[in-house]
């Protein structure tokens, strides 16, 4: 067993819940330092991470990004340290897998729309013509098979869905149980077959804009699409488009265009430069999936588990191909 310095700097903006059950779970030979420099550091734990860190620490083996998704900053950095191993974490799998049903759910059911009608004491919506589809018996389309891709798939499963998944490195007639796998040269197919479209990828140069103006033009007019991977993976002004006019039935987006860059913004800042607030179709998640009221202790017993397994000098898991980005 080898002992390792793990380094949490000020710059990560670690929650205190997470260092606290990040203290309580550490395995034996492993010492945690948090907010001072730590020269003997041999792992870093911080998301965007600077070359000055990595030149603080000449110890250094490997950089561990404490949540899902690697920004691009990162693979710069790192690029330019190849010695180096990078991580992520995937502690965040369940929630997001959980929140994207939802947001199927709600666009699919109209939810949200006769959920303001009926707190005006309105009722139109019961003796409407039924508009919401049954999700049961059909095909739902989910782009990336990782961690919160196959939880999505077997929650939709579970729906009696008909389930296809575009994975990298699959290849026609891929199966993983009830399954159907495909690989990304099988996209354009796929997307005129798909009922709902739900998007569980990283955003690298491969994904920006995998759903332009082209490929939503493939889908049906009543299909639906969420997105908890990354908001530039699909065209902003295409899917707006294809809402607005109808070409598209609704959509439940957890993740988007623009943030506010400060505190101070968190009160006044849209989500895009497209109104999609004005659209009805459209249900608004603020990049909330992976936040419950458990997520930090679960992200501290993930970076416990990849801690145990450096320590002990066993393969690391969740290393992330820098080349791919993810």
């Amino acid at each position: 067993m080898q002992p390792l310095v793990v380094w949490i700097p000020p710059e990560a903006q670690a929650e205190h819940a997470f260092v606290e059950a990040l203290r309580v779970r550490l395995p034996a030979g492993v010492g945690l330092e948090v907010g001072a420099r730590a020269p003997e550091t041999q792992v870093l734990v911080c998301g965007v991470p600077t070359t000055s860190m990595l030149a603080a620490c000449p110890r250094l083996e490997r950089v561990i990004v404490p949540y899902a998704g690697v920004p691009r900053r990162t693979l710069e950095v790192l690029a330019a340290r190849p010695e180096l191993a990078l991580h992520n974490l995937h502690h965040n799998a369940p929630a997001a897998a959980e929140l994207a049903v939802g947001l199927l759910l709600a666009s699919v059911k109209g939810i949200v729309p006769h959920d303001r009608e009926l707190r005006a004491g309105v009722w139109h919506g019961r003796h409407a013509q039924a508009r919401a589809p049954t999700l049961a018996g059909r095909h739902a389309l989910v782009l990336g098979y990782g961690a919160i891709g196959q939880r999505v798939a077997r929650a939709l499963l579970g729906l009696a869905m008909r389930v296809s998944a575009v994975r990298r490195g699959a290849a026609d007639g891929d199966r993983h149980g009830m399954v159907a796998l495909a690989p990304p040269s099988a996209l354009d197919a796929l997307l005129p077959e798909a009922d709902a479209v739900l998007v569980c990828l990283p955003l690298t140069s491969e994904t920006e804009d995998l759903l332009d103006a082209r490929r939503l033009a493939l889908l049906r007019p009543g299909a639906h699409l969420v997105n908890v991977g990354r908001g530039r993976i699909v065209n902003e002004f295409a899917l707006y488009g294809a809402l607005a006019e109808g070409r598209m039935a609704g959509a439940g987006l957890d993740v988007w265009y623009r943030y506010p860059a400060k505190e101070s913004e968190r009160g006044a800042t849209l989500p895009a430069s497209m109104p999609f607030h004005e659209l009805e179709n459209v249900v608004l998640s603020p990049h909330r999936a992976g936040r419950t009221v458990d997520s930090e202790e679960m992200r501290a017993a993930a970076l416990a588990r990849l801690l145990r397994a450096a320590v002990e000098g066993q393969p690391v898991p969740q290393r992330v191909d820098l080349a791919r980005g993810y």
